[in-house]
């Protein structure tokens, strides 16, 4: 048995039966056209030359505001099937994090928390721009003029192109550049 056996047909007119729906009009109907934009799979039957005067005058947007047709033309785009925004689960995650309508003491909500929060915690419980300003050898009172002069210095030194490629090199390099973003963003707040 075939996956459609079980169907059963919808009767059916043969077209040669079906009188045109244009009023005075006896010819065979061969065309089918929708009745409204509300009822799409519910159809007149024209013949050729009724049916083209019916699509010449079709306004699927007749009566409709701009805001209605824009809502049709948006749900249009996803089949009409409701949606929803990506990582909203996230975002409202991060939002309740943020505002501290709940903890987290273990820590599993660190990717929630902003990046400057993020830079000044680490393991020991050092502040971050010390560790920073100790990644890069400065010394307190730090200005911007400073910070940039000593991170231009350690980047020419510690360069993959100046150091052949070494390892070491690249990783105190990655360091630096969390150091010199750390202290940066905290010279510019």
């Amino acid at each position: 048995m075939s996956r459609i056996d079980w169907i059963t047909p919808e009767p059916r007119q043969d077209t040669a039966e079906r009188p045109c729906n244009a009023p005075g009009c006896t010819a065979r109907a061969t065309h089918k056209a929708p009745r409204s934009r509300n009822r799409l799979n519910d159809y007149y039957w024209f013949c050729l030359n009724h049916v083209r005067e019916y699509n010449r005058a079709w306004n699927y947007c007749a009566g409709m505001s701009e805001a209605e047709i824009e809502q049709a033309i948006r749900q249009d785009t996803v089949w009409q099937r409701p949606t929803w925004p990506l990582n909203a689960a996230a975002a409202e995650a991060r939002r309740r994090f943020e505002t501290g309508e709940f903890g987290d003491r273990f820590g599993f909500g660190d990717e929630f928390r902003s990046d400057a929060d993020a830079a000044r915690r680490n393991a020991d419980g050092e502040i971050g721009e010390l560790k920073a300003m100790r990644t890069m050898a400065l010394q307190p009172p730090l200005t911007l003029t400073r910070l940039k002069a000593r991170y231009k210095e350690l980047v020419k030194q510690l360069h993959p192109d100046a150091n052949g490629g070494d390892r070491a090199a690249e990783d105190r390099l990655k360091e630096i550049n969390e150091a010199y973003a750390t202290l940066k963003q905290q010279l510019s707040a």
